[in-house]
């Protein structure tokens, strides 16, 4: 992000994050299911500093957040959880998400950290998320730049 976002002297550039697109993928490709043995939630967040956890909403680093959580109601003959989530249910939402404000999100730092943390085990392997972010690049002083900049640290 540093090459985008700049708090110069006379002017600042910050960047302005739109709309985020999250993809779950297995990671022997998107075109594999992700599968698991009973239940899977995958939980991701996109903050302005590093973090040993996943945060609350109330985290003054938090730009986006959410989850895909899998289960699978199905048994196979022998009684064991089948690895087929198709009769289960699956759910992907976003907690907080730049596209749910007004006008975006705006951020003021040069780097951006993508935590992933997931609970249960997929049975086709890691998953693999990914996000696209759509952005624009704003002109600020610097004195405004530097006070979103401290904020988001």
């Amino acid at each position: 992000m540093g090459s985008f976002v700049n708090l110069g002297v006379k002017s600042s550039t910050l960047l302005r994050v739109h709309n985020i697109a999250v993809q779950f993928a297995d990671s022997d490709g998107v075109q594999d299911a992700i599968s698991g043995a009973s239940a899977l939630k995958i939980a991701y967040q996109l903050t302005t500093q590093s973090q040993g956890a996943l945060v609350y909403a109330d985290d003054k680093s938090l730009v986006a957040s959410g989850s895909l959580a899998l289960y699978n109601a199905q048994t196979a003959e022998d009684g064991s959880a089948s690895a087929d989530f198709s009769t289960g249910f699956t759910t992907d939402r976003q907690d907080i998400a730049p596209q749910d404000w007004k006008n975006g999100y705006l951020v003021g730092v040069d780097s951006m950290f993508l935590g992933i943390d997931a609970n249960g085990t997929a049975t086709s392997g890691n998953v693999v998320v990914s996000i696209v972010m759509e952005c624009t690049l704003e002109t600020a002083t610097q004195s405004s730049a530097t006070a979103l900049a401290l904020s988001q640290q």
